[in-house]
């Protein structure tokens, strides 16, 4: 039990009506999840407005509620603690409820549009290799060093990320690396954290179904670096024009990395196949499992953010080297007819292209490549024409098909799409709605030697339609069918 005006501290508080000294049980901003001496924190969401059940929080036995807006009836027995920016207030009063857990380790946070979930998953690698207690916040999954949870959003919110830093200071977790997105900067879900340092990726079209407009998206971001005390770190990527951006009103340590331009950290690709990349970075040569372009960024960044934490430049290129490449991002298989499959998480015009000009670097030109790819519905609808021209563009073959339609209807979404490819390449494109089905069609197109890029799920294990998840994995699918085809 904790006493409320204990986890009041730093909250920006308006008003209070009543007592702050009564003991609390725990604080939920799910009014559902309310019981006895609970403390209802009430959140004004996208779909539903937490005022709304600020009377049922409490007669399920609240005793405090915590709101931007006082009901017009105030029950005698119960705490109203008025404030103004409810998901502010919920994140410090989240972090005093578990006794400040990031305060107590190294928390790195990775925000950009593409890279963060294989910076984030590859840091956590890396610095088990080197022999510490690592934790990790990605779009994958938790772990509390060996321990795994399922995760459910890209950055969780306030409550669920200290219950799981608390959890991993108390199993002797050292460092944390987490994905921060801008959704969950937006929403204050990171607002209380003790950051060491954070790691800008890039920034591309992504999101504009939450943010206005591509200047605020990219301030919210920026917000993360302005948030970082001088104590931390701020490592930016200098070769996207966004990243010199995020460093103007930080108090970090400034610190750059780039292919191109002069930085601190800066790697040359000196050979890109599938096999891996030979790399030169800050002079030194390391190979490496990953592949492509995009994954010398995520390398050159997990690199700088190392030797950012103390650890030694030739000690960190030695892990790099045994890195092992994170769950659907540019996860391959060659079928025993030398049918290379590849699944990719790549679900924005940036991300997509990358994997496209990855492929088209490494292959002879000698062979096909197929791209199945769609787009998820209740986002974002100025990318889908866009991806299925890149689609079409970069790929001798592109199969539309459905991703995640949510609830809306695929084959409005596939249309949508259709719209962005250019007259000369219609012939290459062919949509089939459901998507086992346009991944089977691509594996009975596929000869010896070709390649099919599956796009925009990588590691989901579901698809999720009308609000109900169902069981789809691409790279298990993709890997039955070639199967199938073989005997």
């Amino acid at each position: 039990m904790k006493v409320l005006q204990d986890i009041l501290h730093k909250v920006a508080i308006e008003s209070i009506q009543g007592v702050t000294t009564v003991t609390i049980n725990k604080i939920d901003f799910d009014s559902r999840n309310i019981g006895v001496n609970d403390v209802f924190v009430a959140i004004k969401g996208t779909i539903s407005d937490g005022h709304d059940f600020i009377s049922t929080a409490i007669s399920q036995g609240a005793v405090a509620i915590v709101c931007e807006q006082l009901p017009a009836v105030l029950e005698p027995n119960v705490t109203y603690i008025r404030v103004a920016d409810a998901n502010a207030a919920l994140a410090f009063m989240a972090a005093n409820f578990y006794q400040n857990p990031s305060s107590e380790l190294k928390l790195v946070g990775i925000t950009g549009t593409n890279g963060k979930t294989t910076i984030a998953s590859l840091l956590y690698q890396l610095f088990k290799k080197a022999g510490f207690k690592v934790g990790l916040l990605s779009t994958v999954k938790i772990l509390v060093d060996d321990v795994e949870y399922k995760a459910t959003h890209t950055t969780p919110d306030s409550l669920t990320i200290n219950r799981y830093l608390l959890e991993m200071v108390d199993a002797g977790v050292t460092h944390c690396f987490m994905e921060v997105s801008s959704h969950g900067i937006h929403q204050k879900r990171t607002e209380s954290l003790q950051f060491v340092g954070g790691i800008f990726t890039n920034l591309s079209h992504d999101h504009l179904d939450y943010h206005a407009t591509f200047a605020e998206y990219r301030d919210v971001k920026k917000a993360f670096f302005d948030g970082l005390s001088k104590s931390s770190f701020a490592l930016v990527n200098a070769d996207d024009k966004n990243g010199m951006v995020m460093m103007q009103n930080t108090a970090a340590k400034k610190c750059t990395y780039a292919l191109k331009s002069y930085a601190d950290y800066r790697a040359q690709i000196l050979e890109n196949q599938l096999a891996g990349l030979l790399l030169k970075i800050n002079g030194n040569e390391v190979w490496v499992k990953l592949i492509g372009t995009f994954n010398a960024y995520n390398l050159l960044a997990i690199y700088g953010a190392a030797v950012e934490l103390g650890l030694e430049s030739l000690e960190v290129l030695r892990l790099l080297s045994n890195l092992e490449s994170v769950s659907g991002r540019f996860q391959f298989i060659v079928s025993k007819e030398n049918i290379t499959a590849i699944v990719d998480y790549a679900h924005t015009p940036d991300a997509l292209e990358n994997v496209l000009k990855t492929i088209t670097d490494i292959r002879t030109k000698n062979e096909q490549l197929i791209t199945v790819v769609g787009c998820g519905g209740n986002r974002d609808k100025a990318k889908r024409p866009i991806m299925a021209a890149l689609a079409t563009t970069w790929s001798d073959k592109a199969i539309f098909t459905a991703d995640n339609p949510r609830n809306e209807d695929p084959e409005i979404i596939i249309k949508e799409m259709e719209e962005g490819v250019p007259a000369q390449d219609f012939k290459k494109m062919v949509s089939i709605t459901d998507r086992r089905q346009a991944i089977k069609t691509a594996c009975q197109l596929a000869q010896s030697n070709d390649i099919i890029l599956i796009a925009g799920k990588g590691h989901e294990s579901y698809q999720e339609v009308n609000g109900v998840r169902h069981h789809f994995d691409d790279m298990e699918t993709v890997k039955e069918l070639l199967q199938l085809l073989e005997k």
